[in-house]
């Protein structure tokens, strides 16, 4: 055995008896340490798990809950053993292997020692190793239910002849679970490989691949060589989900080329698999590298080298010829994909585009519902002069519609939600914050086209109220009846980031004030929150919030109720993560409480053929449904999710999934039927993908012949030009009978100025959901948004007011230009706002409209309307007729004294005429007698 004179003095002075018992110590330190964490990491990870489930509980989804737990634990502990099983048994063989005679003099005590530190560390190394694996694989505990549990789409794709749901529900878990074999198979090998160096090392021999490390080896690429075709195999059926292109899907290099290849790369895989095995037997590390070097060379030129080649000599060339087979699969899923596949197209015949009495007068509801009111000047008024206390605040104002006086409003509506972050500095106390101050109370609800003298809004619902309840009434009539009156408008769950609360304790909370001016307080009687009933509760969210007063505060009962995610994202994302929420949830006033509408989508980015958008949270999409409706009591923060669309395999699959979960949408009350709407966020989405895909013709969609774009109007106090966004409107569609809600985008062509069409979005009864696309002449000029914001620019009195008004100290705020369609004419109206400097409270002052050649403004609607139907003399000669001649005024009457001189000095030479006349008539009569 070799020796080493200068490690035998080294090792001389050593005590391993010693080192040994010491390190056998700090191993059980170690060991004791590390269960200890360990313990507190589960006992916190259960603490997690049980408060989630009494919050669950209360609201009546712990299944939901219980089946996501039992999930993941059985994926982390198959996992676990699964990729500690692999590891440890390449670690076992390979320790054995690389074991052999120590080449220098070592004491038998450092060989104990080092035994045991590697058994510690290996062991420590393989939990660690298959704990890790078996968290990330419980990640995908969804995606595997969802496996198990699938809808069929009942649809194919045309290029492998799946079901859709092959590709939205199985693909995805193949892809899951390759990626996971082959990423523990390539760790593995790494550290088997340092299990041979390491051991080399400890004894003091040089590294080399002897013919039982090439067994192990050669095992271990084998099997990863296999799983490597089996993705290759598997990225075959990912061609339709191909992106990038001249258009998302597969193209013709894809289906022609790529799959062919790709094929033959995952079975010449297996056949390098094969090679591998028979190494064991040949043990030369040339065939290993050869095969290895040989399989990535094939790889490139199957993936990348030979497509590129086709598509640059052979498609692109004749570049529509051999794509437009394809084109037209696209055309036709991303319609699909996306509801767009429905669409009622109607042409629109439109002459002169002027609107005439008659036409007032058989729009005359849409007339009186044009949304003169933006929601962020609107929201900014509102916080002027309806906030009334410092510690509430409007979140957002959202569009609605209500029956007052027998008809159809359509309103903007906000709810008065508690901000305790707004208290002073000197009130921001615990019992404030999590006490006293936790709700808010009432909305104010408008009219989006009434507005005061002084350019304020007109009410239907305002005020804190000094009685506990909003009545709704119409503004315009003191002496009418109330509409309805909210009995309970009082808000603990609402858009705003709340934090904790709790509530029904000794100390009462804040809730409105009386008539006489006294601070109303009550204590909370409903059932929201999870009841601190307990010691062990208070004890569990004391640590949850990290706050040590929910143990110890005197003023929390038995009876008290902890209530938190009371944001509506926060909480509904935490029953449904699944499902994408619309940025726009609204509020509805109902006879006895408030209570949220939230929309919410499936959507998925495995829909063959499709086309990929991105979407909210800029997530790459290219399928979606609005297939349920979710709504949250603002009171009791109950949840319903109403299953909204029954023919959305997603969904359906969800509900699998969940039973308990979704309720059938014949459930939801007819009142909040009624005011469910088609969301905004949707719409959207779908008019951006119309624009280009409501070409069906091949050649003009691969030329952009007829690519339309989202109209552009100027808004704010700046001259920069915006999209038009979606908009809603209460009007009466062509070629129907009655008003209906309606939401709707104008369109001009692309890189042109003028109107083309516009897409409308229905919202009530049995029409819910229709996509109506109406069409103009191509022939015909009809004035888009950017020309008519052009035509009031040009207008020398609007322009000559703009320059009166909007100078320093004050700002002129224009509003959104909005394209209202009556029956075979287009209305286009735009509010003018004034604002002080320096105050953010808007007034609304001036009325535009504009139609066929005319434009005009004025300081309402109804004489906006005169004006432009050309009937204001008329109106003038009444009230010119009417006025004292004291009182005359200026606006329709301008006489100087040089033109009563004239008129008097006119009048006196005809005086005198008329007595010449009379003079020489008398003198014919004489002659005659």
């Amino acid at each position: 055995m070799a020796t080493n004179s200068d490690q035998k003095l080294i090792f001389d002075d050593l005590d391993f008896n010693k080192i040994l018992n010491q390190s056998s110590r700090f191993i059980k330190i170690g060991a004791i340490v590390f269960f200890l964490i360990i313990s507190i990491l589960i006992l916190n990870y259960i603490r997690m798990i049980y408060t989630d489930y009494l919050w669950y509980e209360q609201l009546g989804f712990q299944s939901i809950l219980l089946k996501e737990v039992f999930t993941k634990l059985i994926l982390i502990f198959s996992g676990w053993f699964i990729a500690s099983s692999f590891l440890g048994i390449n670690i076992y063989f390979a320790n054995k292997i690389s074991n052999g005679p120590i080449e220098y003099d070592v004491d038998g005590s450092i060989l104990n020692l080092y035994k045991k530190i590697t058994f510690w560390v290996y062991l420590v190394i393989i939990l660690l190793f298959g704990l890790i694996a078996g968290l990330i694989l419980s990640g995908s505990w969804l995606e595997i239910l969802m496996f198990f549990n699938f809808q069929e789409f009942n649809e194919l794709d045309p290029v492998f002849g799946r079901d859709i749901s092959f590709y939205v529900f199985q693909l995805p878990v193949f892809h899951i679970i390759q990626g996971w074999v082959l990423t523990i198979s390539i760790l593995s090998l790494i550290i088997t490989g340092a299990v041979y160096l390491i051991n080399s090392v400890i004894r003091g021999v040089k590294f080399e691949m002897n013919s039982s490390n090439w067994v192990q080896i050669s095992l271990i690429l084998a099997f990863i060589m296999f799983i490597l075709s089996i993705g290759n195999f598997l990225s075959r059926w990912d061609i339709p989900l191909t992106e990038g292109g001249l258009v998302d899907g597969a193209l013709y290099t894809d289906v022609n080329i790529k799959k062919t290849g790709l094929l033959v790369l995952s079975i010449v895989g297996i056949i390098i698999s094969c090679i591998l095995l028979a190494n064991i037997y040949i043990k030369n590390n040339k065939i290993v590298f050869g095969s290895i070097i040989s399989w990535f060379v094939l790889l490139t030129i199957v993936t990348i080298l030979l497509p590129m080649s086709i598509q640059r000599f052979v498609v692109r060339p004749a570049e529509y010829v051999k794509e437009a087979e394809y084109i037209s699969r696209n055309i036709e899923f991303t319609k699909k994909a996306f509801g767009l596949n429905n669409i009622e197209n109607i042409f629109l015949p439109i002459d002169d585009n002027t609107i005439s009495q008659q036409t007032i007068a058989e729009n005359s509801e849409t007339i009186n519902n044009i949304r003169l009111w933006d929601h962020k000047p609107l929201l900014s008024v509102y916080k002027q002069i309806q906030l009334i206390r410092p510690y509430y605040d409007f979140i957002d104002a959202d569009v609605d519609r209500y029956e007052i006086n027998s008809k159809s409003s359509q309103v903007l509506l906000s709810p008065r939600e508690v901000a305790p972050e707004k208290l002073t500095e000197d009130a921001r106390t615990w019992i404030n914050q999590k006490l006293v101050y936790t709700h808010g109370i009432g909305f104010a609800m408008s009219p989006v086209t009434d507005f005061t003298l002084e350019g304020r809004p007109q009410f239907y619902a305002k005020d804190i109220p000094n009685n506990g309840l909003i009545p709704v009434k119409d503004h315009s009539n003191k002496n009418s009846e109330e509409e309805f009156v909210v009995s309970n408008p009082r808000i603990y769950y609402g858009e705003n980031d709340y934090p904790y609360s709790i509530v029904n304790t000794k100390t009462k909370e804040l809730d409105y004030q009386t008539d006489e001016g006294d601070l109303f307080r009550v204590n909370y009687w409903g059932s929201g929150g999870v009841v601190l009933d307990s010691t062990f509760k208070k004890l569990l969210y004391a640590l949850e919030f990290r706050d040590l007063n929910i143990l110890i505060s005197g003023e929390i009962t038995n009876k008290s109720l902890i209530q938190y995610r009371r944001s509506l994202k926060e909480r509904i994302s935490q029953i449904v993560p699944f499902l994408t929420l619309d940025a726009d949830p609204y509020i509805v006033a109902d006879k006895e409480n408030l209570i949220w509408i939230q929309d919410a989508y499936t959507s998925s980015d495995k829909y063959p053929y499709s086309q990929y958008e991105t979407y909210i949270e800029d997530d790459s999409i290219n399928y979606i449904r609005n297939s349920v409706k979710v709504t949250v009591n603002a009171f009791e923060g109950d949840v319903n999710f109403y299953l909204w669309d029954e023919q959305d395999p997603i969904v359906l699959t969800y509900q699998k999934v969940f039973p308990d979960l979704f309720t059938s949408k014949s459930d939801i009350s007819n009142h909040m039927k009624k005011h469910t709407r088609y969301p905004q966020d949707l719409f959207t989405l779908q008019a951006k993908i119309y624009s280009k895909y409501h070409m069906e013709n091949t050649q003009n969609f691969y030329n952009d012949e007829d690519l339309w774009e989202f109209s552009k109007e100027k808004f704010g106090n700046k001259d920069d030009l915006k999209e038009v966004a979606p908009y809603y409107v209460i009007m009466k569609l062509p070629g129907q009978d009655s008003t209906e809600f309606v939401q709707l985008i104008p369109y001009t062509p692309n890189q042109r100025k003028n109107l083309i069409g516009w897409l409308a979005a229905r919202s009530d009864g049995e029409n819910f959901g229709k996509l109506l696309s109406f069409s103009f002449p191509k022939d015909r000029q009809i004035d888009g948004t950017e020309q008519v914001e052009a035509r009031i620019d040009n207008d020398q009195d609007i322009s000559a007011w703009f320059s009166l008004r909007c100078v320093e100290g004050s700002s002129c705020i224009r509003g959104n230009l909005l394209v209202v369609p009556l029956g075979g004419s287009i209305l286009y109206a735009e509010p003018i706002y004034i604002q002080a400097e320096g105050v953010d409270f808007p007034e609304l002052k001036k009325v535009i409209l504009a139609s066929g050649e005319k434009v005009v403004m004025e300081d309402s609607l109804e004489l906006a309307l005169e004006a432009l139907l050309g009937i204001s003399d008329i109106n003038e000669i009444k009230a010119l007729e009417n006025t004292n001649e004291n009182n005359l005024n200026e606006k329709y009457l301008d006489i100087t004294e040089v033109d009563v001189k004239e008129m008097t000095e006119i009048i006196n030479n005809l005086k005198d005429i008329l007595g010449e006349l009379e003079n020489k008539l008398d003198l014919f009569k004489n002659k005659v007698d």
